[in-house]
């Protein structure tokens, strides 16, 4: 039976890398400045990735102003007229504070303690799945009962969900190395236990969310070592699953036709209205914009502005230069985040490297998705906008997740400069 630093170093083998031997460079780069083990004294570093932590602060301080300006004419909608012009001003920065405490609270807690936590954490977002859809507990919004009421806050299980089940997946697959070529004992379990979210998910329904899900669990699967053959044949059940779901949903199979003819007589007021009033958005804002609170599609023209389609807005007050400049700050941070996975991979901290790309692939694949969706490139679907939509429970656990990256990434620094976590 092979030992742990056994199971680790196979890992390491399929990623194309090797341990470093004594006097080598480690593998590893820590800004511009390589770190060695010939006994020289290393250069003092950063304790966290400043950078990172910036960029994030500053997509959730212009998602904050952005979320103002979508949703300052929200009262004069009869639908909205007991809110205030500031309502969801104050409730979106209400949960900023919230989730910095949060994150800081996170940040300081060891990986390995993450490690021990992921199964339990796992059967908690279970419970809290179930409990959501216990009437008089859970809180219907829209049709859809995926909140818990916590006073003036509500908090969405689901959102949760995605974070335990990346801590799970990678928890899994450091625990499974051995049978990564084996599909019943290596992949069926996880298949089953992420069944398991979407069974609950699509009851809610949320089938966003399971999508997200989905796309973690086998992110995680691929990064860590499964077979290619087995790889594939998951991702073809997927497709075939989510394929069934489409056309087996009346509603559902109206979206994806809305989204090939928004523009009909039949689509352009009922299931393409979204799409129509988020593209003419994003078309009236051009090259540079009309100017912040100058649109116009936010006047209770374009739904959900706040949320979903707050991309939209910004592609109208900003234009093509703001869109474009939000794509990349999530570029960027969804690359150094695959760079800090790699770090600790290499470092051979395999859970850690697993959870840090997997909280890559999350937010990467969820900003995509919304990001295709305000720009007519993919069929309309409610996932918000990572760090930037109004959303307590998601700007809670996004900022969790980074918490965790950054502390991977100290830890990497500390084991660097000859450190011990």
């Amino acid at each position: 039976m092979k030992t742990a630093t056994g199971r680790r170093m196979s890992l390491l083998g399929w990623l194309g890398r090797a341990k470093a031997q004594p006097g080598d460079l480690l593998p590893v780069r820590l800004g511009a400045t390589r770190l060695s083990s010939t006994g020289a004294a290393p250069t003092q570093a950063q304790g966290f990735d400043q950078p990172l932590v910036w960029v994030t602060v500053a997509l959730m301080l212009w998602g904050l102003v952005m979320v103002y300006s979508a949703s300052i004419a929200m009262p004069e909608n009869p639908r909205f007229a007991k809110y205030t012009h500031n309502y969801f001003l104050v409730r979106h920065a209400l949960w900023l504070v919230i989730a910095f405490i949060t994150a800081l609270l996170a940040y300081q807690v060891p990986i390995s303690v993450w490690e021990k936590s992921a199964r339990p954490l796992f059967v908690l977002s279970l419970l809290l799945l179930l409990a959501v859809l216990i009437p008089h507990v859970g809180k219907v919004v829209y049709g859809a009962r995926r909140w818990i009421g916590l006073g003036p806050l509500s908090f969405q299980p689901s959102e949760l969900a995605k974070f335990t089940v990346l801590l799970y997946a990678s928890d899994y697959m450091v625990r499974k190395m051995d049978d990564k070529e084996r599909f019943f004992r290596a992949v069926w379990p996880m298949g089953a236990a992420v069944a398991v979210i979407g069974v609950l998910l699509l009851a809610e329904p949320d089938m966003g969310a399971f999508m997200v899900i989905a796309v973690i669990a086998m992110g995680i699967l691929f990064l860590g070592g499964v077979n290619a053959r087995m790889f594939f044949l998951i991702a073809t059940v997927l497709i075939v699953a989510f394929s069934l779901m489409i056309a087996s949903s009346e509603w559902r199979r109206e979206r994806i036709f809305a989204y090939l003819d928004p523009w009909s007589e039949k689509n352009a007021l009922a299931k393409g209205y979204q799409l129509t009033h988020s593209l003419i958005a994003i078309g009236r804002g051009e090259i540079f914009g009309v100017g912040l609170g100058g649109s116009v599609e936010k006047l209770n023209w374009l739904p959900e502005a706040h949320t979903d389609f707050l991309l939209a807005v910004i592609g109208e007050e900003f234009g093509l230069i703001g869109v474009v400049l939000v794509i990349g700050l999530f570029f960027w941070i969804v690359r150094r985040m695959m760079h800090i996975g790699r770090q600790a991979i290499a470092l051979e901290r395999v859970f850690a490297g697993l959870v840090a790309q997997g909280v890559a692939i999350w937010m990467g694949f969820q900003a995509f998705i919304n990001m295709g969706v305000n720009l007519g490139a993919l069929p309309t679907k409610g996932l918000t906008l990572p760090l930037m939509s109004y959303g307590g429970s998601a700007i809670l656990i996004n900022l969790a997740a980074i918490a965790v990256v950054l502390k991977i990434d100290q830890e990497n620094r500390t084991l660097m400069q000859g450190g011990r976590i």
